[in-house]
């Protein structure tokens, strides 16, 4: 059984000012998914489950439709505001959805193969969807071994301002020891830190962060579904709490539910943070084609 790709792109874009998920950034038109799923096809994925809002749904289709469309099996799932575990409501004043954790939840139902869990507006490079490929093609649909593509913190920031990474620490033995998700890591004076309650916090720049870029079974979703349910407890009142899926897997980790073994990439990450990413992405991608990395225009 082909490993399935899931594509989170219900994200509302704030920091970017837009639905960067459709922005073209190839010299074609092309949009960031159209290099992920091509590379994610190329590596031995299968069908792709597509996370949207259903307020975006006819200007993603539109563009998914062009090209993706004619070349894999799409399927879309919708994360909505409302889709929460019975006995819990929306709050008022609430606006955005719950986070990663909640984007992922949303596609229990459609999801019946092991899985990889991208976002829609980063470009993950094709050593990452082979090994990611490589490792779901031999998990058991049952298991809870999960896998997460490993990046090194210097190779994934944005010129233009703070990122959230899951920061990593990893194992002699390969295995995620734990992982850390920081909402405000940058360059600063010639070194890499992040936010931490206690200040700032220099952190190496060959550290293992995650990208959202994890690899999982079906086994994940009612382990995901009692986090949520403890994370709504705690945190349903604050309009701005999110369930990221980095947290999520710490609790896993800490509580021997589930191991997760990093598939170390040697990709250089791209992505849209900020709108004056755009012309490095567009630059990376170019780079790319010139080395005769992918066709102009990709799809033929």
């Amino acid at each position: 059984m082909k490993p399935a790709l899931v594509i989170m792109a219900a994200g509302m874009g704030s920091r970017y000012g837009g639905l960067k998920q459709i922005d073209p950034v190839g010299p074609c038109g092309e949009i960031m998914i159209d290099y992920s799923v091509y590379d994610a096809l190329r590596a031995g994925f299968g069908r792709v489950v597509f996370i949207i809002r259903r307020d975006i749904e006819e200007a993603f289709r539109a563009v998914i439709d062009r090209q993706i469309a004619r070349h894999a099996d799409v399927h879309y799932v919708f994360q909505a505001l409302d889709d929460l575990p019975a006995g819990f409501t929306p709050p008022e004043g609430r606006a955005k959805p719950w986070g990663t954790g909640h984007a992922i939840r949303a596609a229990r139902h459609e999801i019946r193969e092991p899985f990889a869990v991208i976002n829609a507006d980063d470009f993950y490079g094709r050593p990452a969807y082979e090994g990611m490929a490589a490792a779901l093609s031999n998990a058991a649909v049952d298991s809870t071994e999960f896998y997460l593509a490993g990046y090194n913190v210097n190779d994934t920031l944005s010129d233009h301002g703070a990122v959230s990474r899951g920061v990593c620490e990893v194992g002699a033995n390969g295995l995620l020891q734990r992982v850390v998700e920081r909402t405000h890591i940058e360059r600063r004076d010639g070194g890499v830190v992040a936010q931490s309650d206690a200040g700032l916090i220099p952190i190496a720049p060959e550290t293992t962060v995650s990208m959202n870029f994890w690899g999982f079974t079906p086994a994940l979703f009612p382990h995901l579904e009692r986090a949520f349910v403890e994370f709504l407890k705690a945190n349903a009142a604050n309009p701005k709490s999110e369930l990221a899926i980095p947290t999520i897997v710490d609790g896993l980790i800490a509580d021997g539910t589930a191991t997760v073994r990093v598939v170390p990439t040697s990709a250089r990450w791209l992505g849209m943070t900020y709108p004056e990413d755009k012309p490095l992405v567009r630059e990376g991608i170019r780079n790319l084609i010139d080395a005769g990395v992918y066709p102009a225009p990709l799809w033929g």
